[in-house]
């Protein structure tokens, strides 16, 4: 198995989030006017990866089959980045990535169920400890603490997290991750570009250096944790890239000031000791 790759994905994947929520607390920049310059943007770094890079673009790739499973991801990411972006304008950074790492475990044990070269009963079973862990993080007074604006994303990333998962795996079997991310993120920017343009011309010039730096790094995050699942799959990629949340948990306290929580420090350590034991017993 590869650590480098869901590794650095992870790191820098943190540091784009965190430059996310930044980003948002700029006067003039919401969620509408964030999603509309980003995606634009994303596309645009990714389109310089691959006239870079220069993937291979295979006939294949456009057959009927890998078309309509691309644009079902590029729906679910749609969904994704609406109900994301909507709740982090409003809820602290650290919430919710508490929340995208409950989500890798039913993306975990569904892909365990649907392909046979994911099933690794010790990652399952460490997978299991992490969530309960975090199920535990957020019971507060006999009921879980979920923001108003939260509620509906965590609802969607649960039901399509594992099938958005899913989905990737299957078109990276002929995919280039470049080549794949360059596709995706085409069509999010056109959907996103169009709905928001009007926002995007309220951006500060200031807003647009924090827009630029944290869309090229989720544009090689992304694209290194796509490797990642070609090479090593679902549950390797997703029990690494655990680390991100840690990351970015630890990055919200320091840089953000946002408020500890003692519950989900002990559930991030958990967390943390699942993915070493993982490392030693691969």
């Amino acid at each position: 198995m590869n650590l480098l790759f869901p590794f650095l994905a992870a790191v820098i994947q943190a540091g784009s989030y965190t430059l996310d929520k930044v980003t948002l607390s700029i006067k003039r920049i919401g969620f509408k006017e964030y999603t509309g310059a980003s995606f634009p943007l994303i596309f645009l770094f990714t389109l310089i990866f691959f006239f870079v890079f220069r993937p291979p673009l295979d006939s294949v790739l456009f057959s009927n089959g890998s078309l309509l499973l691309l644009a079902a991801s590029i729906v679910i990411l749609i969904g994704n980045n609406l109900f994301f972006y909507r709740a982090l304008d409003k809820d602290d950074l650290s919430e919710l990535q508490i929340f995208d790492l409950f989500v890798s475990i039913p993306i975990i044990l569904f892909a365990s169920f649907v392909f046979s070269d994911e099933r690794n009963l010790v990652t399952i079973v460490l997978a299991l400890t992490a969530s309960l862990a975090i199920v535990w993080s957020h019971w507060e007074n006999y009921h879980f603490k979920i923001a108003r604006l939260t509620a509906p994303y965590f609802i969607w990333i649960i039901a399509a997290g594992p099938i958005n998962a899913a989905i990737a795996k299957k078109l990276l079997i002929d995919w280039n991750p470049i080549a794949l991310e360059m596709f995706k993120n085409g069509g999010l920017a056109l959907v996103f570009g169009l709905f928001f343009i009007k926002q995007v011309s309220r951006i500060p010039k200031r807003g647009w250096l924090f827009l630029v730096a944290t869309n090229l790094l989720s544009a090689v995050a992304y694209i290194l944790y796509y490797y990642s699942y070609k090479l090593s799959g679902i549950v390797y990629t997703s029990l690494i890239f655990a680390l991100q949340p840690l990351l970015v948990y630890f990055a919200s306290l320091f840089f953000l000031k946002e408020p500890f929580h003692r519950k989900k420090g002990v559930a991030f350590i958990v967390v943390l000791i699942s993915i070493v034991i993982a490392q030693f017993l691969e």
